[in-house]
């Protein structure tokens, strides 16, 4: 409904409609083809001359529905315009008869089980409105949207947050005996206690909180996204054991085989730098840069 040039393109995926869960009414079809049947009804009744596609993709909901020209003449968009708002609103109508039990109307008596005609006419108010309302409640989505899994905050406040709670982790428990190979030498290397998502955000200052409150998924995402230092099983945070990891370098062709380990490290070890004990591996064997000196 932007306008007139406006075209479309659509990746159908989940089973939604205008207003929650796309309803089935065929069973002959296989819930994918009803589904971008559906999507291709929509764009038809937008007046677009639908096209149908499948994209090289490694999904398998890979078809795609195409609109790059119209059925009407330019004159015609009040008039499609207010079929669209028609059909939006049998749509709505079909959402509140399923799910709403409480709607002062028996849908069995009512063609396509509560659906309006598609040619009864628009009540008044939403003629008038049917160029400036697209639906009742209809939010659009922002221009720009926000970025709020975490990746957006301040480098320094990560560090920090990261830093604190691999602390928190080290100091939980009396230090465990785990022993480490490095160059035939056998070294203790503390991993530290586990502890539970909630037991981990009690011991963080409420600025802190409040600021991962904003982001989705808040201290569990930062804690994911940190995942050379931590591991979250179950709702448990742990310090990342990288000798428990499998080997990070694969049996390569022969002429890359000849590159040095430094070519593929492209940051820093946290545990090189943070941990009381360094890291757990030996520096050729750790995917992480001990040192500046090897970094690609």
């Amino acid at each position: 409904r932007s306008s007139y040039s406006c075209c479309c393109f659509v990746l159908p995926c989940c089973f939604f409609d205008f207003h929650g869960k796309y309803s089935r009414r065929q069973s002959k079809k296989t819930q994918y083809r009803e589904y971008l049947d559906f999507v291709a009804q929509v764009g038809s009744v937008c007046g677009f001359h639908v096209e149908e596609d499948c994209l090289r993709i490694p999904s398998t909901k890979r078809v795609c529905l195409i609109g790059k020209n119209r059925t009407y003449p330019p004159p015609d968009s009040a008039l499609i315009d207010q079929q669209i708002t028609q059909y939006i609103n049998n749509r709505q109508t079909c959402a509140v008869v399923v799910c709403d039990r409480r709607v002062g109307f028996n849908h069995k008596d009512r063609p396509n089980g509560g659906c309006k005609e598609a040619g009864s006419e628009l009540p008044e108010n939403e003629t008038e409105t049917a160029g400036t309302i697209w639906m009742p409640g209809f939010q659009p989505r922002e221009k720009v949207e926000q970025v709020r899994n975490c990746a957006s905050l301040p480098r320094d406040f990560v560090d920090d947050v990261v830093l604190n709670v691999a602390n928190l982790l080290l100091n939980a428990a009396p230090q465990k005996s785990c022993f480490n190979m490095d160059g035939g030498n056998t070294a203790t290397w503390n991993q530290g206690e586990s502890l539970s998502l909630k037991e981990v955000a009690e011991h963080l200052n409420k600025e802190t909180l409040k600021r991962l409150k904003s982001e989705y998924g808040g201290l569990q995402t930062l804690l994911k996204n940190s995942h050379q230092v931590f591991e979250v099983l179950n709702g448990r945070v742990h310090i990342r054991d990288w000798r428990k990891e499998k080997p990070w370098r694969r049996t390569k062709p022969e002429v890359k085989r000849s590159l040095s380990a430094e070519a593929f490290k492209t940051r820093l070890c946290w545990f090189f730098i943070h941990h009381p004990d360094g890291c757990s591996l030996p520096s050729e064997s750790c995917p992480y840069a001990h040192g500046t000196e090897e970094l690609r």
